[in-house]
């Protein structure tokens, strides 16, 4: 049997329907990790579509509560074949933003997988239910194929991503044992370029923040009060361009990362981004200047405001507001001063003046955290992970040191000091978070057949067991 073979298994699974089949059954499930009541939906995932699945390859399978109460379990499958085999961590996440039910397309539900020509559509279809379903196909691909895997594989699947990973890092901490492996290797997330594979070695970090400005109990009259009351609106708007000025240039320099590294820019330099005929169009004059589209997002750090508000917008009145408020995020990279930024948001505006902002932490959907991290190109699964994927594609592929996106990367790093090679399977313009989630078939089963050859390539000449 041959990579080939392997390759042909995995991709009549999903000409004949048996991918689709699954993944409309999963799509089915509202996971909804932001809505409390849907925590049991949560571990139905998990009982009722990974243990199964897993089991049916020859996987031992347990879900694990999560530590921190009310919040969603973790699932972990584990197919042993040899001690002198390397072992490989899979991940995948099977909770979903909130369903957005009623803004989709007409005719289309969040919960209904639904075909329309090259698109499939359905909440979790992209992130990370299809992807992670994908995986699973090429496993048994491969083991049908070839008898065996070839390697160890271990299989964890949380239930909390869209929420922060909240209790991750604890579960992760007190199964270091169960969890331990080689490499980490799973998909999620878009390619940089519809056209070409690549390969993510680590993800930015993500830091959010509230401003707000409150100086007085209620509003007041605009014609009587104008040009004598403070404005919080006016002052807030002021405090946030101290920040970052109006072409997208961090202005505060303890949020700017340390100088890019060369290894960095190397990989990045001839890295271009295509997010596909419906991504917006990219403006070259925003962020920090000299730098490229692939250094702007791959290689540094941006700051956006996600919302703002002040008055009242859907019913606007002659009334000078009594406060203003903002949702901000910190996207960024290694070597940041991450455990610092509070800090230094509220030194910023104290020294400019802005000593009535306040400051504070975000809560529930609306402060995920992630740290950033990192995989050095030049590491040997790095290296391997590229030649495997060039060799199932045919030419060269991009590799980028870390995803603009935010995910749990640092904690498989931190404990258990594996390093993180990312497939990603999506593309930019697929709507993940929004109304309209899709999934591209021809991306979709291009990566199948990507997938199942870099599994093959791992039970035939991965690097040595570490």
């Amino acid at each position: 049997m041959t990579r080939e073979d392997a390759v042909e298994t995995a991709l009549t699974y999903y000409d004949d329907g048996k991918y689709f089949d699954e993944l409309r059954r999963r799509v089915a499930i509202p996971t909804e990790c932001q809505d409390p009541k849907q925590v049991p939906e949560l571990y139905r995932y998990l009982r009722d579509e990974m243990t199964p699945a897993f089991e049916a390859m020859g996987y031992n399978c347990r879900i694990f509560d999560n530590p921190m109460p009310g919040l969603g379990p973790f699932f972990l499958a584990h197919r042993f074949e040899s001690e002198s085999s390397p072992t490989i961590l899979g991940y995948g996440h099977g909770d979903v933003v909130l369903g957005q039910e009623g803004q989709w397309l007409e005719g289309l539900s969040p919960w209904e997988m639904t075909e329309r020509g090259d698109k499939i559509y359905g909440r979790g279809i992209a992130d990370n239910k299809g992807q992670h379903t994908l995986h699973m196909n090429a496993l048994e691909a491969i083991i049908e194929t070839r008898g065996k895997l070839g390697f160890n594989h271990k299989f964890l699947v949380e239930t909390g991503e869209e929420n922060g990973s909240k209790g991750l890092d604890e579960f992760v901490a007190a199964n270091k044992d169960a969890l331990s492996a080689d490499v980490f290797l799973a998909s999620d997330g878009p390619r940089v370029d519809m056209d070409s594979p690549n390969l993510v070695l680590g993800n930015r970090g993500i830091f959010g923040f509230e401003l707000s400005c409150e100086l007085r109990d209620g509003g007041h009259h605009s014609g009587n009060w104008g040009g004598l009351l403070a404005n919080p609106a006016i002052i807030l708007a002021h405090a946030v361009s101290s920040l970052i000025n109006a072409k997208g240039k961090i202005l505060a320099p303890d949020l700017l990362p340390a100088p890019m590294p060369n290894s960095v820019r190397v990989a990045l330099k001839d890295v271009k981004r295509n997010g596909g005929g419906e991504a917006p169009e990219v403006d070259e004059d925003w962020g920090e200047p000299g730098l490229t589209t692939a250094e702007q997002v791959y290689g540094w750090n941006s700051l956006d405001i996600l919302a703002m508000k002040t008055g009242n917008p859907d019913n606007p009145v002659n009334a000078i507001p009594p406060k203003a408020w903002a949702l901000c995020q910190i996207r960024y990279v290694v070597g940041s001063k991450d455990d610092d930024f509070m800090a230094t948001i509220r030194k910023h505006l104290d020294t400019h003046g802005f000593d009535m902002v306040e400051i504070k932490k975000p809560s529930g959907s609306n402060a995920p955290e992630f740290k950033a991290a990192r995989t050095d190109p030049d590491n040997p699964w790095a290296r391997w992970a590229a030649q495997a994927l060039e060799k199932g594609w045919g030419s060269k592929v991009a590799v980028l040191p870390n995803s603009g996106g935010s995910i749990c990367n640092h904690t498989f790093q931190n404990h258990l000091g594996t390093p993180t090679i990312w497939i990603p399977l999506s593309y930019s313009a697929c709507s993940q978070h929004a109304p309209n989630e899709h999934i591209l078939k021809s991306l979709t089963r291009q990566g199948m057949e990507l997938v199942t050859s870099v599994y093959w390539d791992l039970g035939e000449n991965a690097p040595a067991k570490s």
